[in-house]
């Protein structure tokens, strides 16, 4: 089975085409970061006319890429949700025009949950069960995971994600947009041990995050320094926000029993988070794994993949009459 995946949640463009005998065919992937530049964060009604312009050439660009045509797609599986009502409705339109003009069934999928199996598009990938960590922008999530659409939320943030942190840290150093990977290049010229900035939620004894008064310590310590001392603060942030994240995923993994880790989301490409939990993991005996690098932000191959285990699985295909979920937990994915 042939599935073409899209991705349109939020301001990056992702189609994808998913063999499941082959693997992974194609992905080409158009980010909308410079656009949205301008205006300090993503505007959704650009973001939803981008997608217009950008997902048919980018079909056009994955099927030469594999060197098939659009008839030998088998299915066809899109963000169905969280996000941007107006993107997501833009690739969900496409998806069921597109499935009802080729006769071939289309799926709705979960943000999230392509993120979370977006690892086992890796080599070497992990067997289930596991614990994930969903760890982005607008998520942070720890998950035990025992099968596809088999997930139990184990802690979550209490107010901003870790990638949130991040972008809005940035912006208090005067970094621009989008922030994070400006911060963490930034972080690797400074001196974390110069300044102490809070762990919040690390002694906590569950499993929930919370990341605002860790801002609020940075705006503080910002003002009180200067610009001079921005690497410095950028890297004592970064090292207090992976310690929170490691000290976390070591909780969950003595809380369920499980040896294997999982870090998917755009922040789980950071380096500093990699170093650190893969240090962790020698240590203590476990195994983590992460998605290619290419695909840790949103990506078509992780929708193409979940998709194509759903249809395995025996979802019901959407028959052209579709709806979005800009709102969708993940332990709601039945609904």
């Amino acid at each position: 089975m042939i599935v073409l995946g899209i991705e349109s949640s939020c301001d990056e463009t992702g189609l994808a085409l998913y063999d499941t005998q082959r693997g992974l065919r194609a992905h080409a992937l158009h980010t909308q970061a410079a656009m949205h530049a301008e205006y300090g964060g993503v505007v959704p009604e650009l973001a939803s006319r981008d997608h217009i312009r950008r997902v048919v050439p980018l079909t056009r660009t994955v099927l030469h890429e594999a060197g098939i045509t659009a008839t030998e797609l088998d299915a066809i599986a899109y963000t169905r949700g969280p996000g941007l009502a107006g993107a997501l409705l833009v690739g969900a339109a496409y998806a069921n025009a597109l499935a009802a003009a080729l006769r071939v069934p289309a799926v709705g999928v979960h943000h999230l949950e392509g993120h979370l199996l977006s690892p086992l598009l890796a080599t070497p990938r992990p067997d289930f069960p596991f614990a994930a960590l969903l760890v982005s922008g607008g998520h942070t999530q720890l998950m035990r995971v025992d099968g596809v659409g088999r997930y139990r939320m184990l802690g979550e943030t209490l107010d901003d994600a870790a990638g949130e942190a991040f972008d809005k840290t940035a912006q208090l150093l005067g970094l621009g947009y989008p922030g994070g990977p400006a911060l963490a290049r930034l972080a690797e010229h400074g001196q974390a041990y110069r300044y102490t900035l809070p762990r919040p939620m690390l002694a906590s004894g569950d499993l929930d995050f919370s990341f605002s008064g860790l801002k609020t310590a940075v705006l503080t310590l910002a003002r009180k320094q200067g610009e001079d001392a921005r690497a410095d603060i950028a890297a004592a942030f970064q090292v207090a926000v992976v310690d929170v994240l490691a000290g976390k995923c070591l909780a969950a993994l003595r809380a369920t029993g499980l040896d294997t880790l999982v870090v998917a989301g755009g922040v789980g490409a950071n380096r500093a988070l990699r170093a650190r939990l893969d240090a962790e993991a020698a240590l203590h005996g476990h195994r983590v794994f992460y998605p290619p690098l290419e695909l840790c932000t949103d990506n078509g191959a992780m929708i193409a993949y979940a998709g194509a285990q759903r249809l395995a699985a025996g979802a019901t295909a959407a028959d052209g009459r579709f709806d979005v979920r800009p709102r969708w937990a993940l332990e709601d994915l039945g609904g």
